[in-house]
This record gives C-alpha cells, structure tokens and sequence, in this order.
C-alpha cells in the first residue's frame, strides 16, 4: 500500500496530524496504532480517579469544531477518552487507522523516494511522508526494586489497571479488594489520583513514598453554559495563548483561565527561572532571589494544607514537599491528604533509604520493616528521559543507512524540534527543541499546522523530498543552547539541586547538555516564529528537491 502520508501514534498529536493532513489537505494517509483505539495516554491510562490537572477549555481538542462542551473544569479520563473518539468519528478518522499494529522499522527507499514502514504483522506499507507522534509518555516504567520479578501476588502498572481484580471502574466500585493487603509504589500525580480509591475499598492500603508530592487544592466545578455559549469564535485558541503566557510571565492582563498553574505561576514566576522576560533593570541574582522567597512561600501554604487535614502529626510531616515548586510537578487534588486519616492507610515513607528495599515472594521490603501485601501496584509512571530509540521502540533509518537515534546519540539535533537533516519528509510531533507548554494538546495542534504547511508547499511547488539543511539544524541547537544559557539554564543548577524527577533525569544531571532543551522564550513566541516562518513563504533553512 502506498500514501500520501503516514502517521504513528492515534493519540492526540496523531489525530491532529491526521485531521490537519486529510481533513483539511485531503492528502491520503495512514495511522498506524498498538492500541486498539485511538486515544494514546487516554486510551492506556484508566485507573481510578484518572483526571487531566490542565483545564478542559483549554486541553480537550477541536471544541469548537466539535461542538462539544466539556461537562467540567477539569475532565476526568473517561471523558477525555470518549472525546476523542468522538473527533475520530466526526472526522471519518477511524477508517484511516489500523489498530493493534506495532511498527518494527521506518525506512528511507532514496531510489523511490519514499519511506518503507515495516510492522509486526509483516505489512509492507509505503508513505511519501511519515510523522513520528508516538508521544512522550508511551513506555510505562517500573522501579528496580530488587526481587521485583519474585512477587507471586497480584501486580500491574497503573497504566494497566486490572479492574478484573480489583473490580469497579474509573469512579471507584473496587469491591475485590475488601478483603487484600495492597500496596502502592509511587506518590506522583497518578498515586494522588488513584490512591482515594484504593484506601476506601482495600482491606489494607500501604502508600511507598520516596518524596512527597505539592498537593494543592483542585476547585473542579461545572462548566457554567451560559458563559460557554458567550464564547465567539477563536475562543479555544485565545484561551490557550492566554495560559501559555500567564505560565511564561508575559501576561499581566487577565488570566482567564485562573487556576492552581496561573496563581503558581503569578506568584513564582516561571520566567524567572528561564530567562530575563519582564524583570525589568533586575539582574539575575536578584530576579532569582525574589523568585526564592515566592516559592518559599507558595509551598508553605502547600504544607500548611497537610497540618490542615491530616490528623496524624508524623503522618502529616512526611507528607510535606521540602523542595522547591517546580522540582517536580504540582498536582492538585481534593481527596488525597485525607485518605490517610484512613485508619487502614498507612504511609511507608522511604526517603532515607532512598526507595524500597527489595521485593520477596509475598512482601514488600522497606526500612528493614516487612510489608506482607496480596497485591503490588506501581505508580512509577513513564520512561520520559531514557533514550529516545527506547521508547519508541523500533529504528528509524534515513539516508545512506544511518539510524535516527546514532544521529541524536549526543543530543537531539532538529530545525524547529519538528525535521531532521538527513531524513528526508520525516517529521515528528512532540516535546524536544520546541514551545513546551504542560498543555501538550495544544503544543502538538501548532506542530501539526506547521508540518501539514510544509507537506503542502512540497507538493504545490511540484517538489517530492524536503528536509533541513545541515547549516539550518546545527543553527537551530546553537539557538536552543544560547537561549537555554542566556535564561541561566532551565535545567541548570536550579534542577541539579532538586530531588530526582523526571524534570532532572531522575538526578542524573543535564546528560547531554542545553540542546535538549525546549525553546527557552516558551510556545507562545515558538509559535510566533513559525508563524512568521510559513509568512515568509522561503522555507527557510528547508532543502527541497
């Protein structure tokens, strides 16, 4: 079979490729998914509670063009999910999608001009263009505990939830576990979500803590339909500027969204930790310091809500975040703290350790203390910063042979954080060298307008290969490093000295330096500069043959 163009992921940046390519372009494409459905984190992602921290106004994709008005603030998973189904059907998406397909290799044909995508039901599959949008949170992780493989219990990854187990679904119901002993590794923001849940209906629930999570007040409410019937055209899209640049400190308007990220943003300023945007004669040590002293107090309000709500004095002070707001990512919920005033929830705080212990065939080992538990469930989230060819498990080979990931073995090297020289119409959507927002619907909407622009100009200038220059890429790390530098390094020693997180490699430090970067001055100005880019009409910095 032989594309236009071929897509893999149906997860939200898939969809939005394809919208974008055959719902506006009418290019013939292909989505190739390892789920049965479309939907990406959505579709794995069920466990109980399961609820998006990004406002729904904001997050959910294609409101407008779906007419559909989310129930509220912030939409719980199974909403989430059925929208997006629902932007497949609206858009006759599924009939271009095959499910249940693991692609095994992408490779450049440079005789035919095309690339030859390989999967593990032996499908040979041809596509002028590919896009890569496999999506950053795809590879579940587990800890490595050791004696992890010995548990001859009950064991799954949250991102696996086995309701065949535990019975009920995403609104709670676990009635099989009345009568086990559970215990769940991880209090990241999936463990604040699920962890109610699990302590209503357990007979016993331990919660393993390495470090406590910021846990701030969620607010959630319905959606009010007379203001959303107020909203005019363009709404969605205002709303989504309006976020990414009260989250950047640009905005000292009206925030319109108004929520736990904008008022931590407000007060902290995230640009302050990025770069010198509106500070003013401020030097850097000054801007820092003030930043300091907001974030100190933001989180003793954050550690005040502890003492507020749980009963237990030494319960209630392990559960207190002692590092800085943005070492790790805040989450918001109503319903956590409180499970632990549970007399069958017990907190297992393992900081001093360092982690768990090891595992055995029926316990979990912590502080030299054995847990006997029925069931293990890890909320130890994704591989976010393993290598890339991990995670996405398959090669990708481009011109004369060389694989995608030897060409980024020291450090992603992109134009735009979207093409790769070398690889000819390959792009990919995701979160490396470009506007990073922790509105990730929205960053991956812009890349599929501008990728499904370049695919088009291809094609109406008579042209069958685009790629960027080897002068253009290295020109564009060189702009991602100088302006991760110039902000004094967004990942600098700000996050060395956090606790290990995903933000930080787990503690490991910057690995393979500033290029890794996201585009410093934030989404809002990214996206100002590719908009200026397609104005141009140049496709500057793009080799077309």
């Amino acid at each position: 079979q032989v594309f236009d163009a071929l897509v893999v992921g149906a997860g939200v940046g898939g969809l939005y490729a394809l919208y974008r390519l055959r719902g506006k372009l009418g290019k013939k494409v292909k989505v190739l998914e390892a789920g049965t459905d479309v939907g990406g984190t959505w579709y794995w992602n069920r466990y109980p509670g399961a609820q998006c921290d990004i406002e729904s106004y904001c997050y959910l994709p294609l409101l407008e063009e779906t007419g559909y008005v989310p129930k509220e603030k912030y939409s719980y998973a199974p909403e989430i999910f059925r929208h997006v189904q629902r932007i497949g059907e609206y858009f006759g998406l599924y009939d271009n999608t095959l499910f249940q397909t693991r692609v095994t290799e992408v490779k450049w044909l440079e005789d035919e001009g095309y690339w030859r995508v390989g999967t593990h039901r032996n499908d040979n599959i041809k596509a002028r263009f590919v896009i890569q949008a496999t999506g950053p949170a795809n590879r579940p992780k587990l800890p490595g505990i050791p004696g992890i493989k010995e548990f001859k219990g009950h064991s799954f990854h949250t991102s696996r939830w086995d309701y065949g187990y535990t019975g009920g679904d995403h609104n709670g119901g676990l009635t099989k576990l009345a009568d086990k002993r559970v215990a769940i590794i991880g209090t990241g923001a999936t463990a604040i979500q699920c962890v109610p849940f699990l302590g209503q209906y357990a007979k016993q629930l331990y919660v393993f803590q390495r470090t406590p999570s910021s846990v701030d007040l969620r607010g959630n409410k319905p959606t009010d339909p007379d203001w959303y019937k107020e909203q005019g055209p363009g709404w969605q899209r205002a709303r989504r500027m309006n976020f990414a640049a009260v989250l950047a400190g640009q905005s000292l308007g009206e925030d319109l969204v108004a929520d736990g990220w904008t008022d931590i943003a407000r007060r902290i300023g995230l640009s302050l930790m990025n770069r010198r945007s509106d500070a003013g004669d401020l030097d850097m040590e000054e801007i820092a310091l003030r930043s300091e002293i907001a974030d100190f107090q933001k989180m003793n309000e954050i550690r005040a809500r502890v003492d507020e709500t749980v009963g237990d004095r030494d319960t209630a002070d392990k559960l207190k975040p002692w590092y800085r707001q943005f070492c790790k990512r805040p989450t918001f919920n109503d319903d956590y703290l409180a499970t632990f005033n549970r007399p069958n929830v017990e907190l297992v705080d393992v900081s001093e350790a360092k982690g768990v212990e090891r595992i055995t065939e029926d316990a979990v080992i912590a502080n030299g203390e054995r847990y006997e538990v029925d069931c293990i469930i890890y909320a130890t989230g994704f591989e976010i910063t393993t290598s890339a060819h991990r995670r996405v498990d398959f090669d990708t080979i481009g011109r004369d042979g060389v694989s995608l990931y030897d060409h980024w073995k020291d450090g992603f090297r992109t134009l735009h954080g979207l093409s790769v020289h070398g690889f000819p119409n390959w792009f990919t959507i995701g979160i490396n060298q470009n506007g990073l927002s922790p509105n990730m619907t929205a960053m991956f909407d812009d890349q599929a307008v501008h990728v499904s622009y370049v695919i088009d100009e291809v094609t109406k200038r008579g042209k069958h290969r685009v790629e960027p220059t080897a002068e253009a890429e290295a020109g564009w790390v060189d702009e991602i490093v100088r302006l991760a530098a110039a902000g004094g390094g967004a990942a600098g020693s700000f996050f060395e000295e956090c606790t290990p997180g995903y933000y930080n490699r787990e503690g490991q430090g910057r690995g393979a330096g500033m290029q890794n970067s996201p585009y410093a001055p934030g989404i809002n100005a990214f996206n100002a500069l590719l908009a200026a880019w397609r104005e141009d009409g140049k496709l500057e910095g793009m080799q077309l043959s």
